[in-house]
């Protein structure tokens, strides 16, 4: 019996592909085999090929930059530190010293009270001649109003404009006293700063003024004029300051300047301005309403009159920078030039 044949499978059916665009480039490698070259954009920016700059930094170019740096930042030092020293500053703490004998351990208690005597009598010498205007401030330390929740307890809607003034979501706790908004509301105006200060030569008064302490810009454009005090001050705790309910908040110029609010935890902000000479070795009697209360978180405060020149008060920081940067520049360029004297650098390859 024969055997039946065997029968082989079918082949695959051949794949077909089809024939690469003749616009698509094929190059062989080395092996014979071809590479699919893929069409790219041909500009300066993928290529990098745009204009750059690159310079060689010569011993020349390095020496030169440091020495124009040095002689350029020198004098500016120099002139900076001159102006500061011409500044007069007289500086008086007298948080302490305002504490009567009997309350040195009760410091809140008599803050806080209304039937103490918060005046306070102080004694101060001009060192050297003080040309007007002489600008108070006040300086508070360990004070922090930058902290969030205090930053935000305001409503500047509400400072400028009288429309908003029911516009206090972001003022509590004191937003509002008999169920009526507070204006100004929050924590920020409601601890406005209230020690006042008098003073007097030689028997003779001297007059402070509060005209344009304040920055233009916030009178114009953050505080209305159409927008007056309302219940402020008007709850169980006082806080600071109270207001002149019939003068509107854009001429209020002590609440604008503390309502600016500080980015450290000492800051001073300006009182007002003695708008005439002061004399070498004149007594300043100072006559201090001793009002707020810093005790009650160990802050401090001083007192301090100020000239000032074209760099504004007395501020040595800013000329000994200036001086630290020249002189370094100064000792980089000798050095280089002492090091390129006795090892000079081969830059022929540079012209190559």
């Amino acid at each position: 019996m024969e055997r039946p044949p065997r029968l082989e499978p079918p082949p695959p059916p051949l794949l077909h592909l089809p024939p690469l665009p003749k616009r698509i480039p094929r190059n062989p490698n080395v092996n014979g085999q071809f590479l699919i070259t893929i069409p790219h954009s041909h500009s300066k920016f993928s290529q990098q090929e745009l204009p750059a700059c690159k310079p060689i930094l010569t011993p020349g170019w390095v020496i030169s930059t440091f020495i124009a740096v040095g002689i350029v930042f020198t004098p500016i030092g120099l002139a900076s530190l001159f102006a500061s020293e011409r500044v007069v500053e007289i500086m008086d703490r007298y948080d302490e010293d305002c504490i009567p004998g009997n309350y040195t351990t009760q410091r809140v208690s008599y803050i806080q009270s209304n039937e103490t005597n918060k005046t306070c009598i102080r004694k101060l010498i001009v060192p050297k001649q003080m040309k007007s205007p002489v600008f108070i401030y006040y300086q508070l330390e360990d004070f922090y109003q930058n902290h969030r929740r205090y930053v935000k307890s305001r409503s500047d809607k509400q400072l400028s404009s009288k429309a908003s003034e029911g516009d206090t979501d972001s003022c509590k706790p004191e937003d509002s006293a008999s169920r009526s908004p507070i204006v100004p509301c929050g924590l920020v105006a409601w601890s406005l700063f209230n020690d006042t200060y008098r003073f007097s030569v030689k028997n003779k008064a001297l007059r402070v003024s509060k005209k344009d302490i304040a920055w233009k810009s916030d009178q114009e454009h953050k505080f209305g004029s159409d927008v007056y005090p309302k219940n402020f001050q008007s709850g169980g705790l006082i806080g600071g300051a109270n207001l002149n309910a019939s003068i509107p908040l854009s001429e209020q110029e002590d609440l604008i300047v503390w309502m600016r609010t500080a980015a450290l935890p000492s800051f001073r902000k300006l009182y007002g301005k003695i708008e005439v000479d002061l004399e070498a070795d004149d007594e300043l009697t100072v006559v201090i309403q001793n009002n707020y209360n810093t005790y009650s978180f160990s802050g401090k405060k001083r007192l301090v009159l100020s000239t000032t020149s074209w760099i504004g008060g007395k501020n040595d920081f800013l000329g000994i920078a200036y001086l630290a940067v020249g002189g370094i520049c100064l000792f980089f360029a000798i050095s280089f030039i002492l090091l390129y004297v006795v090892k000079p650098r081969c830059v022929d390859w540079v012209a190559s």
